[in-house]
């Protein structure tokens, strides 16, 4: 009974590759951080070290490097290290997000949706329907005179701030 409860626990060779293979990239990610960010990860000196060190080198030491740091890496909690990285991509994530939305009202302005239109009046108190509608006719009347798309990036402005005041 015992020996099954020890052989349950032996992790294959392929197992053991993946989870060395995880550690190398989440020690890749590691040594991309900058310095205030790194520090708030709370790692080991050994750890911090080699991670200050990696910066300097280039291709093999580099690769040889990143194997010391993911060989450092058993001894840390990395699902922790990982939660934190995520954390500080979060805003980032964010950021890129609320962009592609306000691309996309600005494409479907252009291309005639009043329904959006309403709505973004409904939802923002501080949307100018008048404002907006001029400024899409004008976005559209430079790209039929094949001018700059100074009104469009006008619109993108203008839609930007009214999500930022949410």
């Amino acid at each position: 009974m015992e020996t099954e409860t020890h052989t349950d626990e032996v992790k294959s060779k392929s197992q053991i590759k993946r989870e060395l293979h995880a550690l190398h990239d989440l020690g890749k990610q590691l040594v991309a951080l900058p310095d205030s960010r790194l520090r708030t990860l709370g790692l080991t000196e050994p750890l911090q070290t080699a991670i200050m060190d990696a910066r300097r080198f280039k291709r093999g030491a580099l690769k040889r490097q990143l194997q010391y740091i993911a060989g450092l890496m058993r001894e840390v909690d990395a699902a922790a290290v990982q939660q934190a990285l995520d954390g500080f991509q979060r805003p980032q994530q964010q950021k890129v997000e609320a962009l592609h939305e306000v691309e996309a009202w600005r494409d479907a302005l252009l291309a005639g949706d009043e329904a959006l239109l309403d709505e973004l009046v409904r939802r923002f108190q501080h949307a100018d329907r008048q404002h907006l509608r001029q400024l899409v006719r004008n976005a559209n009347r430079e790209r039929q005179l094949n001018k700059p798309p100074k009104s469009a990036r006008a619109l993108f402005r203008e839609l930007s701030s009214l999500r930022s005041e949410k």
